[in-house]
């Protein structure tokens, strides 16, 4: 018997939760690099150096820098889009005010989830500028578990004001579209909404939201 009360011989129970906790840290410090550095210039050592990890054991849990940038943006893209739907969700899910409640909604999808994802937009920031480098593959799955997820679900809460009467009648799809464009002055993953001039954040929600109801009102 070991002083550990282990019998001699006998394998020790290995710590749970050791390999979700390296996985973690490998997804955590790619997505530092990868939004630092784009996906082509990013290497395994930089990451395994962030990460705190060998090369070794990047390998062990990923194939290859590809598969290990899909798992990252997958992830990341994942966390951005929970809490933008908390938003939908809290802002749209009783509206009474529709510009006012709109105009709510727009300052809260557009200043503070971006604060809190600030390497997540970062990263988008590296693929739009060099996606014709980066695998398709992880390209499709950033956009449906991210962009694509969010849409659908803020499409779901327009359909309901079109039922309503608040909003024109047509496809609540494109109506999403084109919210979140109008919306996005400081989202970069609609690279081309420029930020808003003189950096009047409110300003350009109101009109965007304006703009919106311009097209979609009622």
């Amino acid at each position: 018997m070991s002083d550990d009360g282990t019998a001699v011989g006998a394998r020790r129970p290995r710590p749970r939760g050791g390999l979700a906790d390296k996985r973690r840290a490998i997804l955590a410090g790619a997505l530092t690099v990868f939004a630092r550095d784009g996906y082509t210039r990013a290497s395994i050592d930089a990451i395994a150096a962030q990460a705190g990890v060998s090369t070794r054991t990047i390998y062990n849990h990923f194939t290859d820098k590809a598969e290990l940038f899909e798992a990252v943006i997958q992830a990341s893209a994942s966390r951005v889009a929970d809490d933008q739907i908390a938003v939908i969700d809290r802002h749209l899910r009783k509206v009474t005010d529709l510009e006012a409640d709109l105009v709510e909604f727009g300052l809260a999808w557009v200043e503070p989830v971006a604060a809190a994802h600030a390497e997540h937009f970062s990263l988008t920031r590296q693929i739009n500028a060099e996606a014709g480098h980066i695998p398709p593959a992880a390209i499709a799955a950033w956009q449906e578990t991210g962009p694509l997820r969010v849409r659908r679900e803020l499409a779901d809460r327009l359909r309901v004001l079109m039922d309503r009467g608040l909003l024109r009648a047509g496809d609540p799809g494109r109506a999403a579209l084109h919210l979140m464009l109008l919306l996005s002055v400081t989202n970069p993953s609609y690279p081309q909404i420029a930020d808003p001039a003189g950096g009047d954040l409110p300003e350009a929600v109101t009109e965007g939201v304006r703009a919106f109801l311009h097209g979609y009102a009622g």
